[in-house]
């Protein structure tokens, strides 16, 4: 079976090099450090600040790991490329929210980007699957375990604006 897919924006991938890069080069060093420090202050058995910075390596390195899975199977999105005439991956929009008669902005991005506090929606949740392939005036419904939800699409522009 064919791993899946992780959609990026040229944004979120740089973002995951960087992480990345981070961890390997300077987290990876100062645990390193925290380690041979724990370890010359003798016994190993009772000593938690060894076994914490061991946790932290193993959290380190699982990060990592996941990291370079999600770019060995990234498909990037190339913002300047998303056509703007239907939503997209790649699109900031702005909705109406129908029931609260409020306007939300949001970026159209891949579940791997996704975070809602800072506005950034994954195109597989129910709101972003229900916007994709919708045009300005279209009024779409977001199916969710709460209920469903009626929003009209009022602008689509790229999200690297």
């Amino acid at each position: 079976m064919a791993e899946k897919k992780n959609i990026l924006t040229y944004k979120g991938l740089q973002d995951l090099e960087n992480e990345l890069q981070d961890l390997k080069v300077n987290r990876r060093r100062e645990i390193a450090a925290k380690i041979k420090e724990a370890r010359a202050q003798g016994d190993l058995s009772e000593n938690a600040e060894y076994d914490a910075a061991k946790d932290e390596q193993r959290d380190i390195e699982a990060r990592i790991e996941e990291i370079e899975k999600i770019l060995k199977n990234a498909e990037v999105i190339v913002e300047e490329e998303v056509e703007l005439d239907k939503i997209n991956v790649g699109c900031h929009i702005k909705i109406l929210d129908i029931e609260y008669d409020e306007e939300l902005e949001y970026n159209l991005v891949g579940s791997t980007e996704a975070n809602s506090l800072k506005g950034s929606i994954s195109n597989e949740s129910p709101l972003g699957s229900a916007l994709i392939g919708a045009k300005v005036g279209d009024v779409v419904t977001a199916s969710t375990e709460f209920g469903d939800f009626k929003y009209k699409v009022l602008e689509i522009e790229r999200s690297n604006k």
